[in-house]
Formats: C-alpha cells, sequence, structure tokens
C-alpha cells in the first residue's frame, strides 16, 4: 500500500528561487531513494519552515527514507524534524485528482 510522507523541520532558507538553485542535486538524487514515487517541496518563508509531501511505494520505504533524511538533516544542523507517515485513501484521493 502506498504511503505518503510528511516532513517539516525549522528552516531559515535559503527560500524560492534561491532555494532551487542551492538544492536542484539533491532534488535530483531523492528521485534515486528507494520507493520514492514523488516528491512535492514545501516552505514558508515567513514562519521559517520547510519540508516536503512525499508518496513512497511502501511503509517500509517511507521509515527508511524518514530515517535517512532525519539523520541527514541533523547533520547539517536543523533540528526538530517532524515526520509523520499517512496511509492513501486511493479511492478518494482518485476523485480529487491525486497523482497516485
Amino acid at each position: 500500500m502506498k504511503k505518503l510522507l510528511q516532513v517539516d523541520f525549522d528552516f531559515t532558507g535559503p527560500f524560492g528561487a534561491d532555494m532551487a538553485a542551492a538544492m536542484g542535486d539533491l532534488a535530483r538524487s531523492i528521485n534515486d531513494e528507494p520507493g520514492m514515487i514523488w516528491k512535492i517541496w514545501t516552505e514558508d518563508k515567513e514562519t521559517g519552515k520547510a519540508g516536503g509531501i512525499y508518496l513512497f511505494e511502501s511503509e517500509d520505504a517511507a521509515k527508511a527514507y524518514l530515517e535517512m533524511h532525519t539523520a541527514r538533516l541533523g547533520d547539517i544542523g536543523i533540528k526538530g524534524i517532524r515526520g509523520i507517515i499517512f496511509d492513501v485513501n486511493a479511492d478518494l484521493s482518485a476523485i480529487n485528482n491525486a497523482p497516485l
């Protein structure tokens, strides 16, 4: 069953186009993570938050990514990382055009 992973954390930037320029290589590498289907990058400069919404093939893949990503973020000094894994209701999501 596909799983949705929601991650957010406090972040001081960069944001917007500067974030895209700085994190392009990271974004491309995420495509190679086992079981990852897609990611939506999230950011809010006003509240100093960033993160992402991911869709994974399985709970095991989502858990493994969350563990690795939490460690990676911690290595660069990011604290307060929140990650939640959700089941996906594919039937209802299809009604709302979800890219499943």
